[in-house]
């Protein structure tokens, strides 16, 4: 009687539950088909549910079988087949759509399939496994300057971006004016590239620059020159730097000596993530 009254419950549960106190009252099977307008055979559906079940079996459904029969193991493997072999045509990775009209199935399908394989075509994590053999030596030098450097010391993170093109407009355009747009012409010009030399500032981010035409030793000890002429003289200058064979020159290491206040740590090779300049230069 409860359920019958309880506003929130659902509407089949109640018409159940109308079904069996009807019964247990002695009511016929007609008449309870009239007071519930349910079949002859959902009266005895639940009637026999309830005898076998009880109370619990009213707020149940049974499972019902799907009208789309299952795909067989054969489509799942072709699937991961197809997925693991060479892409098609000129694609850089397979899309679900894509896999849906190769396999002959829906795309819903081939993600069920994918989360089940544990398969995630469309995307990649990097990797380059560094042959250094003093890897962790330099990787704790680098990183413990970054976290906790000398005292009265500056951190410099250095390299040189190469290869940017210096490119400019056909015309000079016209800035913004009240009822006119801003103009700029389509095409432009080219002025052959440059080089940015830079050195981060690991503590506030501030950037010493530098462009050059080439980036030679030469190059590099002007900027090195450049950088000395702003660090304030009372500071020590610990220089983070790739194995790029202009930093290890002769003529820079004669430089190094020159300039006992500067130290340079190198980054084990192929370990460019580690310089911090780097995500300046990405930026």
């Amino acid at each position: 009687t409860a359920l019958i009254r309880d506003r929130n419950t659902p509407q089949k549960h109640v018409w159940r539950a109308e079904i069996i106190l009807l019964s247990v009252n002695g009511t016929g099977t007609v008449e309870i088909m009239r007071q519930t307008g349910k079949s002859k055979t959902c009266v005895w559906r639940w009637q026999e549910r309830f005898a076998t079940e009880g109370f619990e079996g009213l707020l149940r459904d049974k499972t019902r079988p799907s009208r789309i029969p299952p795909l067989g193991p054969e489509v799942a493997e072709r699937v991961v087949a197809l997925t693991l072999a060479n892409l098609p045509g000129e694609t850089t990775h397979w899309t679900a759509d894509m896999m849906a009209q190769a396999a002959g199935i829906s795309a819903s399908a081939v993600r069920r399939i994918w989360k089940a394989h544990g398969l995630q075509p469309n995307r990649w994590r990097q990797f380059k496994l560094s042959n250094d053999p003093q890897f962790v030596n330099k990787l704790r030098d680098v990183v413990g300057l970054y976290v906790d450097p000398p005292a009265h010391a500056i951190v410099l993170s250095v390299d040189e971006k190469s290869q940017i093109q210096a490119l400019d407009r056909t015309q000079p355009g016209l800035p913004v004016t009240k009822g006119r747009l801003g103009t700029m012409t389509h095409d432009y010009k080219r002025h052959g590239t440059t080089t940015l030399f830079a050195a981060l500032n690991v503590l506030d981010g501030t950037v010493i620059g530098k462009n050059m035409q080439r980036h030679r030793h030469q190059e590099f000890i002007r900027f090195l020159n450049a950088i000395e002429a702003q660090m304030p003289a009372s500071k020590a200058v610990h220089v983070v730097l790739d194995n790029y064979a202009a930093h290890k020159h002769p003529n820079v290491r004669a430089w190094l000596d020159r300039h006992q206040r500067f130290t340079f740590h190198f980054t084990p090779t192929s370990c460019s993530w580690l310089n911090a300049v780097e995500g300046f230069f990405a930026k």
